[in-house]
Formats: structure tokens, sequence, C-alpha cells
């Protein structure tokens, strides 16, 4: 700390001539100091309205590098004329114990005074956030209630044309033939009494047919489904969604089964609850439905009744679950079951679009006696290798990689969870994070298998073999923790079996 240096910033948009250069900024900045060592941070030719100049964001690294004790400017304005930026700058400050000096305002964070200076800034900033929020907010409902055009990628078969409505531009979405009537395809087979996402998965899988350059998947074609800027929004749509608590802009007497429809998150949408229509906004479109609002509504009703709310997503039905993937494909295998009531395992990517071949015939509860014994097998094995006694020290890169595994699989079950109710821009960046966020999973469960060593202490050796001892007894979680401390993943088939261990 005693090897830092002060720093003088000084900014110039233009040369003006009733503006200060930046040559009588830093003069006026080293009478401040009154001599020592200091480094000069120069942008001229740049805007205060952010902070975005070269000069300036090298002082903010020297600063997080510990290199600077002090900065002083000529005037507050010079480091952003936005309060905001300089709320931000002063926080940076105090993180790293670095004082602020305005030389003409006598703004000093050393003194009571200036921190109490410091204080109103931060208080001002906190109010400017809060305004633009709400500002923001404020325009979004403003527009969306006028059935303009929120932006993002339009619904899949559709394109854009601008028009103007109220005097303002903004685009009116434009049917493309050949996807529109993918679309009618959907709603078709969906509405049947034995259709389902999978009949449609599955015709577009074998056509080779895609959804914006990737393969389509349920929940795509469930989110298509459920949209109304398909629908011919007649009555019996407006009645559909007053009967839901929707929040409907247009009068009854609009819905004369022309137009489609908006759907909007509004301010009192209940967003705890993933099927609730309650609160969000519905506005008649300027573009003409596709969809005939009978078959729209029996579709949209079809999937309510099938609607079940997963508490969590947590695991309930076998202990197994998140480490079981299929032998041939390596998706995730769930559990399902049959008419007699028996439980199995079955390859999502199977039932998806039948793109593998699945992982045959495996019965859930045979499978996880087979698991069990493998447990128990393995910590017997290790305790004879290990004595108990000499156990290497956990591997900081594998739990690491655990840690990370563990964050992308909250990421994606959020972004999942957001899906139901989503409007075609929030649709459209969630499945393209959703993506790219399991692509990061398969490269950490990589990372895992090759950090595959001996991860426990001999305490948790003994807590694993009691709880392998009165296997019988042991609660649903407690089978979870001890699979996780001993396995990384488990790839099956009816043939094989490989479970990749941590020890």
């Amino acid at each position: 700390m005693n090897n830092r240096i002060d720093a003088i910033y000084a900014r110039q948009s233009v040369d003006k001539a009733d503006s200060i250069s930046v040559q009588s900024q830093v003069e006026f900045c080293k009478y401040e100091l009154k001599g020592g060592n200091f480094r000069e941070y120069i942008d001229k030719g740049y805007s205060g309205k952010n902070t975005d100049r070269p000069r300036f964001q090298e002082l903010i690294r020297d600063i997080e590098n510990g290199l600077l004790a002090k900065v002083v400017v000529y005037k507050l304005d010079r480091i952003s004329r936005s309060i905001l930026d300089f709320s931000n700058m002063m926080q940076l400050f105090q993180k790293y114990n670095v004082e602020f000096v305005s030389s003409t305002e006598k703004f000093d964070t050393s003194t009571p005074m200036g921190r109490a200076m410091l204080n109103i800034c931060i208080v001002f900033a906190q109010l400017e956030r809060e305004t633009i929020q709400k500002r923001i907010i404020d325009s979004y409902n403003s527009r969306s209630q006028k059935g303009f055009s929120m932006g993002g990628q339009p619904p899949y078969g559709f394109s854009t044309e601008p028009i103007k409505m109220e005097g303002i531009n903004t685009k009116r979405l434009v049917p493309k033939s050949e996807e529109i009537e993918r679309g009618r395809f959907m709603y078709e087979t969906y509405a049947q009494p034995q259709g389902s996402y999978g009949d449609i998965v599955r015709y577009f899988s074998e056509r080779g047919i895609l959804f914006y350059e990737k393969e389509f998947i349920r929940s795509t074609v469930s989110q298509l489904l459920k949209n109304p800027v398909y629908v011919k929004a007649d009555l019996d749509v407006y009645e559909f969604f007053k009967s839901q608590g929707t929040n409907i802009v247009n009068d009854a007497s609009d819905f004369t089964g022309t137009n489609g429809c908006y759907l909007y998150n509004g301010r009192d949408a209940e967003q705890t609850k993933l099927a609730s229509l309650k609160g969000q906004i519905l506005v008649l479109a300027p573009h003409e439905g596709i969809i005939d609002s009978g078959v729209w509504l029996k579709c949209r009703k079809k999937m309510m009744n099938n609607f079940t709310i997963q508490s969590g997503r947590k695991a309930k039905n076998t202990w197994l679950a998140g480490k079981i993937k299929c032998g041939r494909c390596g998706y995730a295998l769930a559990i399902n079951r049959n008419r007699t009531g028996k439980h199995y395992l079955r390859c999502t990517q199977r039932a998806n679009n039948k793109s593998c071949e699945g992982c045959g015939k495996i019965f859930a509860n045979e499978f996880e006696q087979f698991v069990y014994t493998q447990l128990a097998e393995k910590l017997q094995e290790f305790k004879t290798l290990t004595g108990k006694k000499k156990v290497r020290q956990t591997n900081p890169k594998l739990a690491a990689a655990h840690i990370e595994l563990a964050k992308v699989d909250s990421e994606i079950e959020k972004l999942v969870d957001s899906l139901t109710g989503a409007n075609p821009v929030l649709l459209s960046y969630v499945n393209a994070k959703i993506e790219e966020l399991d692509g990061q999973r398969k490269a950490i469960n990589k990372k895992i298998a090759d950090l595959s060593v001996q991860t426990i202490s001999p305490n948790q050796i003994d807590k694993i073999s009691d709880y392998l001892d009165d296997w019988e007894n042991v609660s649903f979680d407690d089978r979870r923790q001890v699979l996780n401390s001993l396995v990384s993943q488990i790839k099956a088939t009816s043939e094989k079996i490989e479970i990749i261990w941590k020890i």
C-alpha cells in the first residue's frame, strides 16, 4: 500500500475558447497535490456522457490493481456528467481505499464533508436508477398496449415490414408461407385427441426441418402453440383470456376473428405461477391471424389440462436422477411408468425425436439395486487400498468444476421455468441462452470425468459406509448425497453400464 502513487485525471471533449484545456486542468491538480509522485491520465476529444474512454479505463484498471492512492480532478464533471457513473466510480474508490479530490470544488473524500457529499451523490444516483427503470417500464407498457412491435426476433413463421401507427414508426408481422404451413401442421396435429409434442418433433426431425437452424424440441413447440400471435382472435378468444384474468386492452367488439394478438407480461402478472395468464396483457396486433380460433383454443386448453408444475424440478422418482445418461447418445435418462405400474428408464433424446435408438429395457428398481451393489463394492475396495488412512487431498479443480456445474444447472432450470408465458422476444433469447449453457454443461461434465479422482475425507468414508450398511432405512435425499459423493456419471444401456467414479 505504501508504494501506491497519486493520479491526475483530465478530460476535454473539444477545444473551445470558453473551455479549460487539459494542460490547465493538470496544473490545477498539481497545485492540489503539492508535489510528490503522480501519474497523468488524459482523455482528449472524449465526451463526459459516459465512461467509455481509453485513459479513464486505464485509470480504473490501475485502481483495481492497487497502484493508486488518490485521484485528483479539476472538476467533478471531468469524471462523468452522469450521476450514476459518478456514483459507481465513488463506490470503486471506497472499495480500493482510494481518496478522491476535486481541486476547484474542494470535494475531498478524506474529509467528513467530502464523505457526506459522496453519500448525497449515491442517494441521487439511486433515484436516477429507479427513475430510469420506471420510465422504461412505463414506455414498454404504453407501447405494448397500443399494439406496437416491441422488437426482437419475429415469431416463427413471420417476418416484419415497417408501418406507421398513430404517427409512430413501428413494424407489422408478415407471414412466411412455408413456415406458416408448418405452423398450421403443428396446431392441426396437436388438436387431435392423440396428438402430442413428440409426434410434431419426430415429424420435423425425420424430414430434417429446423427451427432457426436448430432441431425442433418439445419446449419450442409448446411455446409456439401457446402464442396468440397466430390466432384469428374472435369473441371466443376474448372470453378465454378474460376467464383467465388477463388484462385485455381492446374492447370485446374489436375481436372480429381477423387480427392476431400480442401477449405481454404485465406488472401484475403472477410470475410464480408458470401456467398463469392472470395479470398479463393481451392486445390485438396489426397483422392478420393464421389459425382459426376453434383450433387454437382446443390446443391451448389441452396444454392447460396437461400442465403440471414441477416442484423446483427436484428429483423424486429415483435417487439416480441427474447422474444417469444414455450410453449411446449421452442424453439424460428419464424415468417413466408402464401400464403395469413398473418404472423404467428412457432416453430423452429418443423420446424427443427418435434420433437415438434408445438405451433398451432398463427397469428402475433393478437398476438402482445394481448401482447400490457397485457403490458398496467400490467403497470397500477403496477402503482396502487406502487403509482408511492415506486419503489424498481433495482436488480443488474438481471441486471448482462441480460448483461451476451446479451454477450452470441452476441457470438452465431458471431459464426453462421462465419459458412459460414468455413473449417471442424473451423466448428467442431464452432458447439461445439454454443452448449456450447446455454446451457449457457438456464441457464441464467432460472436465469432471477427466478429473475423476478421490475427493472424500476419512470421516466422509465412515459416514458413507454407515449409510451403505443401512441402505433400506436411508432417506431419499441422503441416498442422492451418497451417490454424488462417489459417482460423477453413469452411462447405461440394457447391454452395458459404465460408472465414472470420483474415487
